[in-house]
């Protein structure tokens, strides 16, 4: 029977009116939450005007705790989102008890491509149902009881707010990184350089001789936001280009798996890469999961080796290679099949003497690089680059020349090298690499050993099945004209090799990522407008300040224009390019040129521009004059002790934004910082990735999900309407037909309910499997709780003002300092079962509780479920809210036990056990231990070579 009921003990319904059940839970958690609601209990004070006034106040330390922005899906939440929120809640909580001023809040990042998908299916406009999504969601968060300063939320979607989106955008458009300052500045700091001649001007001449067209292409190669022509992911079913990040390994769309092409469009990006080694740098002060930094360590990609260049044709092939000191074992190269050079340098006709498996059975090179090219096209890079798959590749007609020797070598296209990493161009030195071994043996190419092998198997190239990789071995068959390799080391060869080609001028050091630039351009409705407009000779021109924000207009149809979705040779038509009356202009920039016709921008802005700096938002959100307030982001996010680059102090999401959002808001941060417009340079200092809560699905003979509430376990066996059904664990989601929504559990239990269980399931970074019928033992915990302060029969108080007893104070001193440690370790499970353990203490005990006890443990209940902590503190005569009362403190003196048990071994094995001081000394209990009768009995006299002693618990003697 549920303990819902209140006949569930034994005791008659009648007897028990004033019990905790679900009906009690849900009247006092409405009322609370309307209490805090109209009190602003949880409105953080800002440093600028709120604290002014209020020193005590102002001397707080402050704690800005966040987040992730959540998408407000119109599905609703279910009980495996509310995980971090509630987390964070509760630490927010601790903290606000601990003295803290507390800033917590939560927005919604709403642009988003479900939204425009069904303004797509049903031609109502993605407004109206993503406000109303984020009406439901701000419903089912509200019930949860969650601590938000509701006075700081937005949605990306309010003009208010992505006017600032925008301008951050002309702030970066208007930049240009300075490699020497290693800072972004103003673009206006360039052309004063170009315009004194302090800066020489790219491909010569001066700057007042250039047209405005010639201008803004020499300033579109600096600037940090510009649009280029660059290979893209098409992705025709979409109708839109998407980001490397948004392209699933095996070559589809993340949203819609459709198949993703590679094309060539004009495309706006920001150039992340310039900030390639600050990312890199700065993670090492962050206070971040090593996995996280791994991933992005990994994903910048930085190695350091040498540019070099190949001749060919009038034409220079550069590559860039970590291992310059094989330049003798280069036998051929290798272009992306989208290498700008390949239409310069392929011929008309295959040279004298090709090898037929070089030319693809083509009659001219032009014909084998057009098949191969529409070839590579329809594959993914992570396709291209599969180590397992066979090595495919076309000879183009034309051959280099090995700077290091003077050496023919044939150049080549293949799939296998990337326009995306380096500079698009390789040197094979099938040697030493197992992809170019594996092509060279393919297409019959030399392989020259140019490392002493160490594993035996000779020079002799033609019996090695596969390459030698080595970094310690010597370097041999490697002298050519003006240098000499031979008999070095890897190390000392690499800086030989770049000092000569330095010298001859054919080569360099230098740094190389993988990292690329950030493809910023969306073909889509639903997302914030570029403020850019061109001019009749396309030159791009930023609006003015006065022009923000630039709104989405009205359009008959919301979607892009799709194309089958394996129909590569499309091309992107976007619902803005449509609504011409929006798209043709007449404006006055304010640069001196009065009103001129333009075009607008027709892409919008990804998903990811509007979280990349919403933290800020959260500090001043009703500013209309400025990004932010200075003294309040500096008091909020500015640097202190420990935090050397600032920002937010908890962060709190999911770790698969690693290479995503969490390394576009980085970026942005730094642009932000390096412009004076914030004193923070990364956005959030501490990040905690909170696990998942799984569920198990269950599928029928077809494969179809059927719903999990309905189906019943026979002797181990799952069936649904009488058929066997197939159980997977795994997601939690509507599609998987397994989604148990927070609704549900708040209706049947309450939310406090819901809150402790979701903390109590396990560490908070570890996944966890959804048990609804577990549930109860939370709830059956606050029943106990209540019936330790209320009487169940008549509502009354009966906590007595009597001091509790000895072993009492023991049990609540321990309690609070384990509570105090495990909540500020984010421990939320352990803080749980420390409060139960208190509970079924004062349970055991018996008979009414001590006022002092009981009100401690409401205050050590209150950040876990605050609305039960509310009432019951009321009902024990206090007028003010829990949220900003101290949390208890404990006294050492009762804080640790009077005994402790050590045990005492010989040999290994346990000879006696000692009721010893917690705080005893190693000298104290090794004397003990060998003055104890059992001991001395069972050393019989034996010498002792060791006493191992572990105080207060083990003693270990070796005789």
């Amino acid at each position: 029977m549920s303990e819902t009921n209140p006949a569930a003990t034994g005791m008659p319904v009648d007897a028990a009116p004033y019990r905790y059940t679900a009906a009690v839970a849900a009247e006092i958690e409405a009322r609370w939450q309307d209490f805090w609601d109209a009190e602003g209990t949880y409105a953080a004070p800002n440093q600028s005007g709120d604290l002014a006034g209020d020193p005590e106040l102002a001397a707080r330390p402050k704690k800005f705790i966040m987040d992730m922005f959540p998408y407000p899906s119109g599905a609703g939440l279910h009980v495996g989102h509310p995980l971090g929120y509630i987390a964070t809640d509760v630490f927010a909580r601790y903290q606000r008890m601990t003295g803290h001023n507390v800033l917590h809040t939560l927005g919604f990042d709403a642009f988003g491509l479900p939204a425009e998908q069904h303004a797509v299916q049903t031609g109502e406009h993605p407004r109206i149902t993503t406000e109303a999504a984020i009406n439901n969601m701000k419903s089912q968060l509200r019930q949860l009881g969650l601590g938000h300063d509701k006075r700081r939320s937005f949605a990306t979607i309010d003009p208010d707010y992505y006017k600032w989106t925008q301008w951050i955008f002309l702030q970066i458009f208007n930049s240009w990184y300075d490699d020497e300052a290693k800072k972004a500045r103003p673009i206006a700091d360039l052309v004063a350089q170009f315009e004194s001649g302090e800066r020489a001007v790219p491909g010569g001449g001066s700057w007042s001789a250039l047209s405005a067209t010639e201008r803004a292409d020499v300033l579109g190669g600096y600037r940090l936001a510009y649009a280029s022509d660059a290979p893209v992911n098409w992705c025709p079913g979409l109708g839109t280009v998407l980001a490397n990040e948004e392209v699933t390994a095996d070559g589809r769309s993340e949203r819609g798996n459709f198949p993703v092409f590679k094309a060539k469009l004009r495309q706006w990006n920001m150039r992340i890469t310039a900030y390639a080694d600050r990312l890199l740098d700065d993670l090492n002060e962050l206070d971040w999961p090593e996995a996280i930094k791994l991933q992005q360590r990994n994903w910048i990609g930085r190695s350091e080796g040498a540019r070099v260049d190949f001749p060919v044709d009038g034409e220079r092939i550069t590559v860039f290679t970590t291992r310059p000191d094989t330049l003798f074992g280069a036998s051929y190269m290798v272009l992306a099949p989208e290498h700008p050079l390949v239409d310069k340098i392929t011929p008309d006709a295959w040279p004298e003497g090709t090898h037929d498996v070089w030319t693809g059975g083509h009659a001219t090179p032009a014909d084998a690089v057009t098949a191969y090219r529409a070839q590579a096209a329809s594959k993914s890079d992570v396709e291209r680059q599969a180590e397992a798959k066979d090595k495919t590749g076309v000879f183009i007609g034309s051959y280099a020349t090995n700077p290091v020797n003077g050496e023919r070598i044939p150049v080549f296209i293949a799939d296998y090298v990337l326009m995306g990493y380096g500079t698009g161009a390789i040197m094979a030195v099938p040697c030493g690499d197992q992809r170019d071994f594996e092509f060279a043996r393919a297409f019959e190419l030399p392989i020259r050993c140019i490392v002493e092998p160490t594993d035996g198997r000779g020079t002799d190239t033609s019996t090695w099945e596969d390459a030698f990789a080595a970094y310690d071995a010597k370097i041999i068959n490697s002298t050519g004209e003006g240098v000499s390799l031979d008999g070095l080391g890897v190390a000392e060869a690499k800086a030989r090799i770049i000092e000569w080609l330095e010298r001859e001028g054919i080569g360099q050091g230098t740094v190389n990522f993988r990292l690329r630039d950030w493809l910023f351009s969306r073909q889509r409705y639903w997302g914030e407008p570029f403020p850019i407009v061109y001019d009749e000779e396309g030159v791009a021109h930023a609006l003015p300040e006065s022009m923000l924000p630039l709104e989405l207009p009205e359009v008959e149809d919301y979607s892009p224009r799709t194309f089958e979705p394996d129909d590569a040779d499309t091309r992107p038509e976007t619902p803005l390019s449509r609504n011409e009356d929006w798209v043709n202009v007449t404006l006055d920039l304010g640069d001196g040129r009065g009103p001129r016709p333009y075009r607008r921008e027709t892409n919008t802005m990804p998903n990811w521009a509007g979280s990349c700096w919403y933290e800020l938002r959260y500090l001043d959100p009703h500013n209309s004059e400025r990004l932010v307030d200075p003294e309040i982001e500096r008091y909020w996010m500015g640097p202190r002790e420990g935090q050397p680059h600032g920002g937010v102090d908890l962060y709190v999401g999911g770790a698969e934004h690693a290479v995503l959002h969490l390394l576009y808001a980085r970026f942005w941060s730094k642009v932000l910082f390096d412009l004076g417009h914030v004193s923070s340079a990364e956005p959030f200092h501490r990040l905690f990735n909170q696990g998942m809560i799984q569920a198990f699905a269950y599928t029928d003979s077809r494969g179809v999900y059927v719903p999990a509430a309905e189906v019943e376990e026979q002797d181990g066996k799952f069936f649904y309407q009488g058929q066997p059904v197939k159980r997977e664990y795994g997601k939690m989601g509507k599609s998987l037909k397994n989604a148990v929504t927070p609704d549900e559990i708040c209706g049947e239990y309450g939310a406090d309910t819901l809150r402790l269980y979701e903390m109590a399931m396990g560490p908070l970074d570890v996944s966890r499997p959804w048990d609804t019928r577990a549930v109860v033992g939370q709830f059956r915990l606050l029943q106990r709780l209540w019936r330790n302060v209320v009487d169940e029969a008549t509502g009354e108080v009966t906590v007595v003002d009597a001091e509790p007893g000895e072993d009492t104070l023991r049990a609540l001193h321990k309690a609070i300092d384990g509570v105090r440690q495990d909540l500020e370790g984010m421990r939320f499970n352990t803080a749980i079962a420390k409060v139960t353990e208190l509970n079924n203490h004062l349970t055991k005990v018996g008979g009414p509780v001590s006022r002092s006890v009981a009100e401690a443990l409401v205050l050590l209940v209150a950040p876990l479920a605050p609305h039960i902590a509310e009432e019951l503190w009321r009902k024990l005569g206090h007028t003010d809210s829990v949220v900003h009362r101290d949390f208890p403190v404990a006294d050492p003196a009762y804080a640790v036990d009077e005994a402790v048990t050590c045990v005492v071994q010989i040999k290994g094995k346990v000879k006696a056990r000692l009721e010893v001081s917690p705080a005893i000394s190693e000298e104290e209990l090794e004397k003990l231990a060998l003055g104890d009768e059992k001991v001395v009995a069972a050393l019989a006299g034996a010498p002792i070579r060791k006493v191992i002693v572990r105080a207060p618990k083990l003693v270990n003697i070796v005789t």
